[in-house]
């Protein structure tokens, strides 16, 4: 054909086709000669994909350790009794709660046990060692096991705990979610309890319940839970199994293999019953796997939101519309994440004055930083613009690093005092060991430290404490300052396992404030209300009640880091009532209790 082209023609044809094969010829060699990059298998940390990110320990890290201070303090807890029966109940607990149970200023410990496998003999409910344990703080460093006493030792399938004030009578009630009958324990305020989850109208919701969170999101001053539905678990005796990453997985513990739970929400009624009305409200979540949930005002616009952790389904946020009813927000903010979550996070990691959330995963899908656009997208102009985040882990050091684990509980917290929160990561696997199928695979915990927002988070846990090389089947994290020495400390579930109390070494070498309020026409567990702390150095933000772990609670004291601060110029406290208070100029390192209402603080 090119002998019928013009001479001249015939030139720049074959020059472009001689052209055409140098470069053909050219990417063939590249590619015969380029090192072949294996497929990521989660646990090979193939280079190239998992060490692209790598962050060095920077100099000036923390010196602070933790250590394992579990024996110490006199807590012997043992999760599960007797082998597993491959049933997925039995691997997805459980957690924990600090709550002041008996109003002594001291920080008690709820503990959820898992009594045994799911079988058809009562027996394993009857007989099982494996109880629920109330640990009494006795205020010394150590605590005594008070739950037989107490009467929440409980035997049952348990999966995760919150503590709350429903009645508002100023005790502090305790709810415990599980794989069955959910169990609602009233105060009676003489360091006894009272089941009464028959007499609240709790009773007859028989599934698997996990994560459950208090909050007042009718504000009427009185405290409503939410409870996550995981999945309509049918027990099975069947041997078939999926491959994932090279494990075989029974479908016995594969969530897909079974239909979603619905979640619930119960409505106080204001005279000790509550109400079923989630899907009246619109936060029935049918189609979710949940397994964590958390209250918090994230547009803040003064009605708590809750957002919900999903395995194996869309995450959704559902926007509090002020009249009891909410709107499922999650695709239009970008965070209808398809991925296994499980833990949440809540708090102003990058002190721009808005509430970011970060989302534990299962392996191979990194964790989640939704970092908030809400102060940079509203203004005086335009006050109502619609929630928007961004995943900012890979940018800010917590996103490649975790694709070897399955993170569980989680939460910001100052360990360092020096007023940027940092994040732990409890992790353990949902795989069986090969060669020991009752066994499942353990993993090391991370603990993040926060260098600021130029810089983000950077994994310090081989210089943070021995307890950072141990590997367990971590599962619920609860946090807070239970030698009330000024500085926090971890609690952990292990499943299958020990429990651990993680005691904070050096955190109090800075300053810090910690903060108790009480709701008068408010809830009286102040959960909701919102406190902004400012200094000469920065605005710090916070709201009670609004961590969510991994079926698990935190502190009910607020905890405020601020480094060499010595003084607070101002704190501003947005009562779930709408009543606002300030008081200025007071003295850091004490913790301080307030009110609703009263215009002085208390020691």
């Amino acid at each position: 054909m090119l002998e019928n082209l013009p001479k001249r023609r015939r030139k720049v044809v074959f020059a472009a086709l001689l052209g055409m094969v140098m470069v053909a010829a050219i990417l063939t060699l590249m590619y015969v000669l380029s090192p072949k990059k294996n497929t990521y298998l989660p646990g090979t940390n193939t280079e190239g994909l998992t060490t692209d990110l790598n962050r060095d320990i920077p100099e000036d890290y923390p010196k602070v350790t933790f250590v394992d201070a579990t024996k110490a303090a006199g807590i012997n807890f043992n999760h599960f009794q007797g082998e597993r029966s491959i049933q997925l109940p039995e691997d997805m607990g459980s957690g924990a709660a600090w709550g002041d149970y008996d109003n002594d200023g001291w920080i008690d410990l709820f503990v959820v046990n898992f009594a045994g496998p799911i079988t058809d003999d009562s027996k394993v409910l009857q007989d099982s060692p494996a109880t629920c344990t109330l640990y009494h703080n006795n205020g010394d460093g150590t605590f005594t096991d008070v739950s037989k006493q107490a009467g929440v030792g409980i035997r049952c399938w348990g999966i995760g705990a919150a503590w709350g004030d429903y009645d508002n009578d100023g005790w502090t009630d305790l709810f415990v979610s599980a794989y069955g009958q959910n169990h609602l324990f009233h105060n009676n305020g003489d360091g006894t309890f009272t089941e009464t989850s028959d007499k609240a109208g709790l009773e007859g919701y028989n599934s698997f319940w996990a994560g459950a969170t208090w909050g007042d999101f009718n504000r009427d001053g009185n405290l409503d839970l939410y409870v996550c539905g995981y999945v309509k678990y049918t027990f099975q005796t069947s041997t078939e199994s999926s491959k994932q990453y090279d494990v075989e997985v029974p479908a016995s513990i594969n969530p897909s293999s079974f239909p979603p739970e619905r979640n619930l929400l119960f409505k106080n009624n204001g005279n000790g019953t509550f109400t079923e009305i989630a899907e009246k409200a619109g936060v029935a979540n049918e189609n979710g796997r949940s397994l964590s949930a958390t209250w918090a005002d994230l547009d803040q616009d003064g009605w708590p939101d809750i957002y919900v952790a999903n395995d194996v389904s869309d995450n959704v946020l559902y926007k509090n519309n002020g009249n009891g009813t909410f709107t499922e927000i999650s695709h239009n903010a970008l965070v209808a994440d398809y991925r296994g979550a499980m833990g949440i996070a809540v708090g102003d990691w990058d002190g721009d004055a808005d509430y970011d959330m970060f989302i534990t995963h299962w392996i191979a899908q990194e964790n989640a930083l939704y970092s908030s656009l809400h102060t940079q997208l509203t203004s005086a102009d335009n006050p109502l613009q619609e929630l928007r985040f961004m995943d900012e882990a890979d940018r800010f050091g917590l996103g490649q690093i975790a694709l070897d684990f399955i993170g569980w509980g989680t939460s910001f917290f100052d360990y360092d005092n020096d007023g940027q929160p940092d994040l732990f990561v409890v992790n353990g696997s949902t795989f069986q060991q090969k060669d020991n199928p009752e066994l499942l695979v353990p993993m090391r915990n991370l603990l993040f430290w926060n260098k600021g927002k130029q810089e983000g988070f950077f994994e310090v846990s081989p210089v943070s404490g021995d307890v950072f090389k141990q590997e367990h089947v971590g599962r619920g994290a609860a946090f807070g300052d239970y030698d009330n020495d000024g500085d926090v400390d971890i609690f952990i579930v292990n499943n299958c396992g020990l429990a651990q109390l993680l005691r904070n070494e050096g955190g109090n070498k800075n300053n810090w404030l910690k903060i108790h309020l009480e709701g008068k026409k408010s809830n009286t567990s102040a959960f909701g209300a919102e406190l902004r702390l400012v200094t000469q150095s920065a605005t710090l933000i916070q709201q009670v009640g609004a961590q969510g772990s991994y079926c698990s609670q935190n502190s009910p004291v607020q905890h405020f880091g601020l480094g060499q601060t010595t003084r607070i110029d101002s704190l501003f406290i947005t009562w779930p009532s709408g009543t606002k208070q300030t008081f200025t100029d007071f003295e850091a390192n004490q913790i301080i209790k307030i009110v609703e209402g009263d215009k002085s603080t208390k020691r």
